[in-house]
């Protein structure tokens, strides 16, 4: 009999409920009594043809004003529910279940409800103002190495039992694609493909960027001799700074930075049978030795190579690279060469793969490789616009 009574009560409030959201909803019964919805989609739909429900959206992040929304389901990105404005005429609560991205009803009557969403601001919002360094390090850069595919290299390492950073406090865009794109040469709207270039890292609070096709494929030196000092250079090096640098305008040549290049090179013995890190103390890092040579244009390192992959590749041997050519966003399917000579001989330099082995090699400086120009941006380029996507690239003034 007790059973029966409980059973019609909880009937009867259900059926008030029923009466607005006209739908079937899950019911959970807290200790007072009140009644708990969890409002799904195609319930917020009725409530809000009823007028028993309105969703209210921020017009501009951080603006704290807000316009009725149109929309007749919840914000699964882009918003945050407002606890503190969202409310009930009636004294009823609402929460949000973040797992289930629904709003959560706490009721024992029937009620009009206000539900409230803050506007997440956009890396726009976040980034304007500041320069395109700042905007990686300080915005895309979160705190969390590998989120957004970027890796603070501060020498901490990310390892449990080995430190495999570069410990240059650079930040690296490592992995199979992160959104590290940008336009560079052209302010059109739409961003030709011969104009995107993409992100290697942020270094001393400069950008350093590598062009996302191939200039062309020519030999590094057609001479057969990897010799560069202050009167040997090789071929490589004028065709990037003349022909290449000098096809920019005056306004893009100004945004590419005057950069001094650790140019004498690494010895097999350092990159046969070395991971990452050895390559890079030896070749750029704190073992570095021979000539430098001060410069716009460049070509990337053994070490940013190696470094693209991701981070579980960087105990891997570069000899081995072929392993984790699906990680690695630099490698685009085809062998580059990089600026790293290999001094143990005086005609090889090494490139970022060898035939059907993918690792890295040194070849012969006659051979034609992929010629993809690097370059470093002054740290004042402005960031303007973009996420970093290939088909929203980083805009910069």
């Amino acid at each position: 009999m007790n059973d029966t009574k409980s059973t019609k009560k909880l009937y009867i409030i259900l059926t008030a409920i029923i009466l607005v959201i006209t739908a079937i909803i899950v019911i959970l019964l807290t200790n007072d009594n009140t009644n708990k919805v969890m409002i799904s989609n195609e319930e917020s739909k009725q409530l809000m043809n009823t007028n028993a429900l309105t969703m209210m959206y921020e017009t501009e992040a951080g603006s704290g004003e807000y316009q009725i929304s149109t929309d007749n389901t919840w914000p699964t990105e882009g918003y945050t529910f407002n606890e503190r404005l969202s409310d009930c005429e009636n004294g009823s609560e609402l929460t949000w279940d973040n797992e289930r991205k629904a709003v959560i009803l706490s009721a024992n009557v029937s009620d009009k409800c206000y539900v409230y969403f803050d506007k997440e601001p956009t890396l726009a919002d976040l980034c304007n103002g500041l320069t395109l360094s700042e905007c990686i390090t300080a915005q895309v850069y979160t705190g969390v190495d590998g989120e957004n595919g970027l890796y603070y290299h501060d020498g901490v390492g990310i390892y449990t039992n080995a430190d495999q950073e570069a410990g240059d406090n650079s930040y690296r865009f490592s992995g199979a694609n992160p959104n590290n794109y940008v336009c560079f040469g052209s302010d059109d709207a739409w961003c030709l493909k011969d104009n995107i270039y993409r992100i290697i890292g942020v270094f001393d609070g400069k950008v350093k960027l590598i062009k996302n096709k191939n200039y062309g494929s020519f030999p590094w030196d057609v001479d057969g001799d990897n010799t560069w000092n202050a009167t040997t250079k090789p071929d490589v090096y004028t065709r990037l700074n003349d022909a290449y640098y000098n096809k920019f305008e005056t306004k893009w040549q100004n945004k590419i930075a005057e950069h001094t290049w650790q140019v004498g090179g690494i010895s097999d013995a350092n990159v046969y049978s070395s991971s990452v890190q050895t390559a890079y103390n030896y070749e750029v890092g704190v073992n570095q030795t021979g000539y430098v040579e001060t410069m716009n244009v460049g070509l990337v390192y053994v070490s940013d190579y190696g470094y693209a992959a991701s981070p579980e590749s960087w105990t891997t041997t570069l000899d081995s690279y072929n392993d984790v050519t699906n990680t690695n966003w630099l490698y685009l399917g085809d062998s580059d060469w990089t600026i790293s000579r290999c001094p143990d001989t005086t005609g090889n330099v090494y490139v970022n793969n060898f035939s059907v082995y993918e690792g890295v090699y040194d070849v012969y400086v006659i051979n034609y490789r992929q010629v993809r120009p690097s370059f470093y941006l002054n740290s004042n380029v402005q960031y303007i616009s973009g996420t970093g996507t290939e088909s929203d690239p980083f805009r910069i003034a």
